[in-house]
């Protein structure tokens, strides 16, 4: 797919000297002795982790981190860099998975024996991180059960690689709580001899927050696509958004007082309003509003009018002089915020950036100049 296709209806453009900042901005923070791990799971909150790997793999990024086997393997075979998946392997992806190096996460002890019996039989070691629970309650092993969890390093076909937690994040005292859960059960397995590897607990939040507890490693997914951890200033910008969501105007039109815009039954025009129809819609990305938001056309603001169908949406120029077909349209960007663009919706802003659908093609620039073009349907 070439630029001009790639513009022609509806993209995102990906800013990677924005992406290359974020990232090293964090490892600033972090100092040299901290590794970064890139978070990289659901096409990397939308912006592309085929391409987004290569470039932070050229920046010096060696473990990535996923939710799921295939988005592991698709890191390895974009950039050769390892990829550790957070979530589930399901035991008939566990050989594929061992074969392939991915890094699985060991979160119980029967998953763990399924693992070392998977990598028995393809004649490999199967590498993992071992998981904690100590307090989300989502995935994990109890660090109270010690046995069972020494028992991990006793199976044969099984390499820890490292040892992780996930923090609630609620507030500082349970944060608190739960590492030293997690630094206790860390220490009983080194009294036992066990070499627990990569020690790891924060992610963007946690980095900013905790910086006592970035230990080896910490796992940045928000701040490397500009979502600014919650109560951090974030004065220097040091986390920008990347992202730029663009559509074109498609037809504009006059429309009578009294009219309803597309199957919106609830906002009648209250006078004469000039409407400019765009090529976007929710199946590309943006939430089903009914006539809350605002968009940018020629510097200017339009609100968003109607309810928004899948593949179009309607807005009000109606003083924006000069609107016509084919103008760019900003849905996300241009001084349209993160924070702004997932209030109207009640979105989180992790949600807002993964909601970007797969046909929408990603545009990938660095110093104002296209360097590649991903995703979306080729044509031609």
């Amino acid at each position: 797919m070439n630029v001009e296709s790639a513009r022609s209806r509806c993209w995102v453009e990906i800013d990677m000297d924005v992406v290359e900042a974020n990232y090293r901005s964090a490892r600033a923070l972090c100092g040299r002795e901290v590794q970064v791990i890139p978070v990289l799971k659901a096409n990397a909150y939308g912006l592309g982790a085929a391409a987004l790997s290569r470039h932070l793999y050229g920046l010096g990024a060696r473990l990535f981190a996923v939710a799921e086997p295939g988005e592991a393997l698709e890191v390895r075979q974009a950039c050769g860099g390892d990829a550790l998946v957070l979530g589930m392997i399901a035991p008939d992806q566990m050989e594929t998975a061992v074969c392939e190096g991915v890094i699985a996460t060991a979160y119980d002890i029967d998953q763990a024996r399924q693992l070392d019996a998977s990598a028995k039989r393809v004649g490999k070691k199967a590498r993992a991180h071992v998981k904690l629970d100590t307090g989300l309650h989502r995935l994990g092993f109890d660090p109270d059960r010690i046995d069972e969890l020494d028992a991990v390093f006793e199976l044969s076909h099984i390499q820890v690689e490292g040892l992780f937690t996930h923090l609630a994040l609620r507030e500082d005292s349970a944060d608190a709580e739960q590492i030293q859960r997690f630094l206790r059960t860390a220490n009983a397995l080194r009294a036992r001899g066990r070499d627990c590897g990569l020690l790891h607990a924060c992610d963007s939040i946690g980095m900013v927050r905790h910086p006592r507890w970035r230990f080896d490693a910490v796992r940045i997914g928000a701040w490397l696509y500009g979502v600014t951890p919650s109560r951090y200033p974030n004065a220097n910008g040091e986390c920008r958004l990347p992202v730029r969501f663009m559509t074109r105007v498609v037809q504009v039109r006059s429309v009578a007082k009294g009219e309803y815009l597309g199957y919106d039954e609830s906002h009648p025009l209250e006078q004469d309003r000039l409407i400019a129809t765009l090529a976007a819609g929710y199946a590309d990305g943006y939430p089903r509003v009914n006539s809350v938001g605002e968009v940018c056309i020629r510097g200017r603001r339009a609100p968003v009018a109607g309810l928004l169908c899948m593949d179009q949406m309607t807005v009000d120029v109606t003083d924006i002089p000069g609107v016509c077909p084919g103008d760019e349209v900003t849905l996300l960007g241009d001084g349209i915020t993160l924070e702004a663009y997932s209030a109207w919706t009640g979105a989180h802003r992790n949600e807002a950036l993964t909601r970007i659908g797969r046909r929408v093609p990603r545009v990938y620039t660095r110093g104002g100049v296209v360097v590649e073009v991903g995703c979306g349907w080729q044509w031609g």
